[in-house]
């Protein structure tokens, strides 16, 4: 059995959607292939003009370094850098110039401006999740990617992470694009992709959880 059938997708600039679904549905599956994390076995992902499924390794680690970012629910902060230096590591590794400005940016919109010299351990786990956000925008990505993003983090400190990844799909001009099992997060989305047994099984609008809730109670 495919882990994914017939599924076609566009996900526009500036855009902030999820993808929900049961267990198994493919949620995580389908992220794996548009960031070429995975190959499918047919079918073609593009991004920003880019055909992904016909990368080589160094292509595909090309591709994201340049043009894609990484949420995910472990924060894998690197534990004896301070905020400031875990969110500029994805440039010190790319070889690639810190931009001081830019980066100071990041922090005060992550709401961390105060917190750039504590280490990860200084940190509640909200705002560790805050400086992986940063570290994700820190390349200036197309799409940025995230997986389960508040999956260990309470209500309050979720919804705000949520909020924050609004923001930056309409400020910043990426393309956010969340995995989650949670309706009250895909309630933020202005998108929901639902899927279930491997293909798309609903696409539409939101305006709450509520509205979430509803279209997976119809799936």
């Amino acid at each position: 059995m495919d882990a994914l059938r017939g599924v076609t997708l566009d996900f526009r600039k500036g855009e902030l959607a999820a993808i929900v679904g049961p267990s198994g549905s493919g949620k995580s599956t389908l992220m794996h292939l548009l960031a070429g994390l995975d190959k499918p076995t047919a079918g073609q992902a593009w991004i920003d003009g880019v055909e992904v499924t016909a990368l080589d390794d160094r292509g595909l680690t090309a591709l994201r370094r340049e043009k894609l970012g990484f949420i995910f629910q472990f924060f894998n902060l690197v534990p004896v850098l301070d905020a400031a230096e875990n969110v500029e590591l994805p440039l010190k590794i790319a070889g690639r110039e810190v931009d001081p400005a830019w980066r100071d940016r990041l922090l005060d919109t992550v709401g961390l401006a105060d917190r750039a010299t504590h280490r990860p351990a200084e940190l509640s786990g909200g705002q560790q999740q805050r400086v992986a956000i940063a570290r994700a925008l820190i390349t200036r990505p197309a799409v940025v990617f995230a997986d389960e993003p508040t999956g260990n983090l309470d209500s309050k400190a979720g919804g705000s992470i949520i909020e924050l990844l609004r923001r930056s799909a309409e400020e910043l001009g990426q393309t956010v694009i969340i995995v989650t099992h949670d309706p009250r997060v895909a309630g933020h989305a202005g998108r929901v992709i639902v899927l279930a047994d491997g293909q798309v099984a609903a696409d539409r609008e939101v305006a709450g959880e509520d509205d979430v809730i509803g279209l997976m109670r119809d799936i």
